[in-house]
């Protein structure tokens, strides 16, 4: 009988979450869901001198927002708490002391000094690495160049210590890639990694191992800039709990800067104008808000959507994928190996699709705190729900909801009369005057009668309709812009529709 799948995805609470990080979560995600299996989010919180708070619970709301809500985790619980690592710290000296007692990492005592000075000396020896390995680690102040009792004196006089992971040199670490294939590691590039700091904290690779082991993890899906530490962790799982129980890994393509050089980053979206964050991020320390792309007006379904393709297709020309899509779909397998480019014009385009896709009812709450926050009062949902169908044709981002429909709510600004004037004569002034009164009189008030009624008039007048319909339209919007203009005089009523007519006819006077 096969384990039941049970996929993690492991956070480090510093900041805001990139692309990259929730493109990480929802492949796990969709994996776990696909072979119903468990989704499990655990806090990689051991790296005290980074720690931000407000970090953690940023996460949590960044993964509600996209309807990634994991199975397990600080705040579902599960059978395998904490999910937090800081409060985890007991478990992984274990099997620290393990390894040391195998002769598989030892104690290093070396302060900032002495690091510092045989990082002089090799830069001296003009060596190509600055790594703490088999070449140096017989000169440096361990367990490994100390007599047994001169390391347990300097255990017993508390002196800081971190355990190191012994890498033998001259070795070969293979292991299969979900996404790449064959992959085999030359130990005499591998440092020996500290396992465990001197505050005690473990360090993330013998913590993710340790908890992987513990919590039943299968597989792993995580970014292609953790492949170098691979061979540490496959080690440690051989040495602590056998290869036959490690988890399948993946390592995920990066998300690269639009122009293809590299992987994105907060800068590259500061300096591009576009958000690289899912939510709206604020520094505790500074109060410096970075953009998410929630805040400017992207829905969930898009976002994950624009991300679930960031790297992967189906195999189709298939581009506008659901939730339930996607679980149905996707495969591990045909996720590509290369970086892939982000587009945020194409992010834009995935938006204005699902704007369109959904029923307005969907994200009818967020446009009316949208318009309410630049001191539109909505009294009437139902009617803000049909300004938004009208307009829902010509909306990218949400906010583009008030652009589009703020006339239907209050009459324009200003008007673009100059757009107007070219073409007006006494003749066409005189048809708006007698337009007013036939409206006016009007005992019917919906597009299709105001349509019939107008074309009539212009009709009886000698007048192009094409001619007449710009005018109205500027008059009642302000400029060449909206849904049908009828559309927008049924939707506005009767007075409001006439008093901006009328308005218009006094400014080309």
């Amino acid at each position: 009988m096969s384990k039941k799948v049970r996929v993690r995805f492991a956070p480090s609470p510093t900041g805001g979450l990139h692309l990259g990080g929730v493109r990480t979560v929802l492949f796990n995600y969709l994996f776990a869901r696909q072979h119903d299996g468990d989704f499990i989010v655990r806090i990689e919180d051991t790296d005290q001198n980074r720690f931000v708070k407000g970090a953690e619970a940023y996460i949590f709301e960044c993964l509600q927002w996209c309807g990634l809500n994991p199975d397990e985790s600080v705040l579902h619980g599960g059978p395998y708490v904490p999910y937090r690592q800081s409060e985890r710290k007991e478990i992984y000296r274990q099997y620290a002391e393990q390894l040391i007692k195998d002769g598989r990492a030892y104690y290093a005592f070396d302060t900032p000094a002495e690091l510092e000075r045989m990082r002089d000396l090799l830069k001296t020896k003009g060596s190509s690495s600055l790594q703490y390995d088999h070449h140096v680690r017989m000169n440096m102040n361990n367990s490994l160049r100390l007599l047994p009792e001169e390391t347990q004196q300097l255990l017993d006089a508390g002196t800081p210590y971190v355990v190191r992971i012994k890498i033998n040199p001259d070795e070969f670490v293979p292991f299969t890639d979900m996404i790449r294939g064959e992959i085999s590691f030359d130990t005499n590039a591998v440092d020996d990694k500290v396992l465990l700091k001197a505050d005690g904290m473990p360090t993330y690779h013998l913590a993710v191992v340790v908890d992987d082991f513990l919590m039943k993890i299968t597989h792993a899906f995580r970014g292609e800039e953790w492949l170098p530490s691979a061979p540490v962790h496959i080690l440690l799982w051989q040495y602590l709990f056998g290869l036959e129980n490690m988890p399948q890994w993946a390592h995920l393509p990066l998300i690269l800067k639009p122009d293809g050089n590299g992987k994105l980053s907060k800068r590259d979206g500061d300096r591009l104008g576009f958000p690289v964050y899912a939510m709206d991020w604020a520094d505790p320390v500074t109060k410096e808000i970075t953009k998410g792309f929630k805040e400017i007006g992207f829905l969930p379904e898009a976002f994950i959507n624009l991300l679930a393709v960031l790297g992967w297709n189906d195999g189709t020309e298939q581009e506008i994928f659901s939730m339930e899509e996607l679980i149905t779909k996707f495969n591990i397998e045909k996720v590509h190996k290369g970086g892939a480019k982000f587009d945020f014009e194409k992010a834009k385009w995935f938006n204005h699709e699902w704007i369109k896709k959904l029923d307005v009812s969907h994200y009818a709450e967020r446009v009316k705190n949208i318009f309410e926050s630049k001191g539109i009062s909505i009294a009437d949902d139902a009617y803000l729900k049909k300004v938004m169908e009208l307009v829902k044709e010509r909306c990218t981002l949400l906010p583009d909801f008030f652009t589009q429909g703020i006339f239907f709510f209050q009459a324009p600004a200003t008007v673009d009369t100059t757009s107007i004037q070219p073409k007006w004569d006494e003749k066409k002034n005189m048809f708006f005057v007698e337009l007013i009164k036939s409206w006016q009189l009007s005992t019917l008030w919906n597009s299709a009668e105001l349509e019939i009624s107008f074309k009539e008039l212009a009709a009886a007048n000698q007048l192009k309709t094409g001619e007449l319909m710009l005018p109205l339209r500027i008059m009642l919007v302000g400029g060449k812009f909206g849904p049908g203009v009828f559309e927008i005089a049924s939707a506005i009523g009767k007075e409001s529709t006439i008093k901006r007519i009328e308005y218009t006819l006094a400014l080309l006077q």
